[in-house]
């Protein structure tokens, strides 16, 4: 055997199982994937995830125009002074049920408490503040006309990133946004969820 293949065969035997396992629940894909990935990048585990992530990811995206009629409704109250409430569903009662999804929608109205968003997505932006908006990055555009608005689109997210739920970076890992966040956990759990509506209420704060 070659130096170079007995190395590989070191790599492989040095990755457990375990770790292998936690891959492939964290980033949606199979254990011969996880495992592979693992080997790529020579055992570093967030290398590792880093790289299957994009396949998580996209395998979650083709879940995403999955109906979602059941979910459940969640609550979070801070201090008695602070809370959200949430409904966050998902496409079967199954599911909707497990400790695991009853914790994402605990985490998802932690984060409504916390940093207060005005819409769900953008798309549920009026369009009459959308279009004031998009005629000031227009009336103020110096760019390439062919680029124009990708661009303006571009800046449109990010004008309503800190009031859109899904664009704000998720409060327990900033380098994911809450639709991030979410996608992962499509991934993992085999089923479109979404966010339909919430509320949040501050103690001696009215609308």
């Amino acid at each position: 055997m070659s130096e170079e293949l007995k190395e590989k065969a070191n790599e492989v035997k040095a990755i457990s199982i375990e770790l292998i396992k936690k891959l492939k629940e964290l980033s949606g894909v199979g254990l011969t994937d996880a495992k592979q990935a693992l080997v790529e990048a020579k055992g570093d585990f967030d290398k590792a995830l880093d790289a299957m992530r994009k396949k998580g990811l996209t395998k979650a995206e083709k879940r995403g125009d999955r109906e979602t009629r059941e979910g459940l409704i969640e609550t979070y109250v801070h201090d008695g002074r602070l809370g959200a409430i949430v409904e966050v569903n998902c496409e079967t009662s199954f599911v909707a049920k497990t400790d695991e999804f009853k914790d994402l929608a605990h985490k998802i109205a932690m984060q409504i408490a916390s940093m207060n968003p005005a819409y769900v997505s953008i798309n549920d932006v009026p369009e009459d503040i959308m279009a004031k908006k998009r005629k000031e990055f227009e009336d103020n555009f110096h760019g390439p006309e062919n680029m124009k608005d990708q661009i303006i689109n571009g800046q449109l997210k990010k004008a309503f990133s800190d009031k859109v739920l899904l664009e704000q970076p998720y409060i327990l890992n900033e380098d994911l946004t809450v639709a991030d966040f979410l996608k992962e956990a499509i991934a993992k759990m085999g089923e479109n969820i979404t966010v339909r509506q919430f509320k949040r209420l501050e103690l001696g704060v009215t609308e």
